[in-house]
């Protein structure tokens, strides 16, 4: 009998090798080079808040970058996917990681 194969969830990162869920060209971007990790959570919901009501339904892109430039490692990457993870269901219909890895795509409500 043929195994099914499993789709990657719907929200979160796919797959290896697989495209991004969300391949829409986004409607906006969120630079987050420069904030501190205790300033994204504001900056963020403020952000898709505010978008949510200009254009409902289009993508936005939030990028984090990779954490280069960390001496600790990525930071913002981290705490970002925590905020999509804990309350990506108010935030957000759907979110992905980007091609590249640095930051997210996420389809607004």
């Amino acid at each position: 009998m043929a195994r099914r194969r499993r789709r990657p969830p719907r929200n979160g990162p796919p797959r290896r090798g697989t495209q991004p869920l969300l391949d829409a060209r986004p409607a906006a971007t969120l630079d987050l080079h420069g904030f501190r990790a205790t300033e994204i959570e504001n900056a963020i919901r403020n952000f898709l808040a505010t978008w949510q009501r200009r254009a409902p339904g289009r993508v936005v892109h939030v990028v984090t970058g990779k954490g280069r430039g960390s001496e600790r490692g990525p930071v913002l990457r981290p705490a970002v996917r925590r905020l999509l993870e804990l309350e990506g269901q108010a935030l957000a219909s759907e979110w992905s990681p980007d091609l590249d890895g640095g930051g997210y795509l996420i389809r607004l409500r």
